[in-house]
């Protein structure tokens, strides 16, 4: 007797979803998400984030609080960034790793407390497909004084992006971003003349939300960005108001050709368990001085030099697009394939990431790309593949 099937599971929809129906989003399965792919037109999309300010819902994302005096502990012994360094407000892309050193999930972590008590609160930010997993080990591993929240449901997350992202959320909210640095996040109130215009640090995510938004310069893109944790009954019209101010929404197709032209990685494409963050290139997000799980293998790769890494692939035959697996040959031996690929719109040719030996990962080794059935040339050249404007 053949089983039942078993129902599909229902997608989640995030508290931005009436918005995305009123401005016209193609809504799409991602990670166990209804999520916008496009509005009205990718490239569109992309170039108003290169060249003014691109709205996100990125409310799919984790949102996680772990707070008590082992907070930091915890945290530092599960992620590559030695967490009890963190000053009062700054934010950490750091990675989340297996015994053997392979990359589980890459997120964002932010100290939120002020340093006052014994007491500290962080913000934990795994990507979608990752988040119930993350969650899981955490509470697996903390110790009994450590409390963790998911924020999912509650919250909304908004991503504001492009050179003219300060002075539109300036303009918008009242608020003065000037004193908030890149990989920095503070409380700013969500009326104005009702908090300090400038920010202020101290308050637990229950404190905070509702009179203030939690805002951090970070971001996904390679421009100047903004990324707002708020309640999310207050969301819609916080979308709203930022649109009204001058911003695009963006879906998830253009914010791909924005973190592919920075090099930026996907979880799922440039890792799923299978790459430690030195074959990945990110050496410079491992804390290599604190106890962590994966540490012992990360050690011994970087002793013996990882057998991989990650490049840059250009592509300037007219019309050759790269796609996630494009096969790769060197010479006559075969190399792998890509693990993102597509054309970018800024550059206006094709473009990809894979990794390779580490003797061929120089940039201007030649490579072949097999791209509907033709032989395609292909060299490594060194990562961003765009050159970002310089940002205060």
């Amino acid at each position: 007797m053949i089983p039942a099937a078993r129902p599909p599971v229902p997608l989640r929809r995030t508290p931005l979803t009436e918005f995305h129906l009123r401005h016209g989003a193609h809504l799409v399965p991602f990670a166990g998400w209804e999520m916008p792919l496009y509005y009205t037109s990718i490239l569109d999309e992309h170039r108003a984030v290169r060249e003014g300010v691109g709205l996100f819902d990125v409310s799919h994302m984790g949102v996680l609080s772990v707070s008590g005096d082992h907070a930091a502990e915890l945290l530092a012994r599960r992620t590559t960034a030695n967490v009890p360094r963190l000053t009062p407000g700054q934010v950490r892309y750091t990675f989340f790793l297996e015994t053997t050193g392979g990359i589980v999930d890459d997120l964002l972590v932010s100290r939120l407390d002020d340093g006052t008590s014994q007491t500290r609160e962080y913000l934990a930010v795994p990507n979608a497909g990752r988040a119930d997993e993350v969650e899981e080990i955490l509470r697996q591993h903390r110790l009994p004084d450590t409390t963790l929240v998911r924020w999912n449901g509650k919250t909304a997350l908004l991503a504001v992006q492009g050179p003219r992202s300060r002075e539109l959320l300036e303009r918008t909210f009242g608020w003065d971003l000037s004193g908030l640095g890149f990989y920095r996040t503070a409380w700013f109130p969500t009326a104005p003349g009702t908090g300090d215009p400038k920010g202020r640090l101290g308050l637990s995510l229950a404190q905070g939300l509702g009179r203030f938004h939690l805002v951090s310069r970070t971001g996904y893109t390679g421009e100047r960005g903004y990324e707002i944790v708020l309640r999310a009954e207050e969301s819609d019209s916080a979308a709203e108001r930022i649109v009204t101010g001058g911003a695009v929404p963006v879906g998830l197709a253009a914010r791909d050709t924005l973190r592919l032209e920075q090099g930026y990685l996907l979880s799922g494409q440039e890792f799923h368990r299978d790459h430690t963050p030195l074959e990945a290139g990110q050496e410079r997000f491992v804390d290599f001085d604190h106890d962590f799980v994966g540490r012992t293998a990360l050690e011994k790769q970087r002793a013996e030099g990882p057998a991989v890494r990650l490049v840059g692939l250009e592509v300037r035959t007219p019309g050759a697009i790269p796609r996630h697996g494009t096969a790769v040959r060197i010479g006559d031996t075969a190399a792998g394939a890509t693990t993102s690929g597509g054309l970018s719109p800024t550059l206006n040719y094709g473009i990809a990431l894979a990794y390779l030996p580490r003797e061929q990962s120089t940039p201007g080794t030649e490579v072949t790309l097999s791209i509907r059935g033709r032989d395609v040339p292909a060299r490594v050249v060194p990562l961003p593949f765009r050159t970002a404007p310089k940002v205060a």
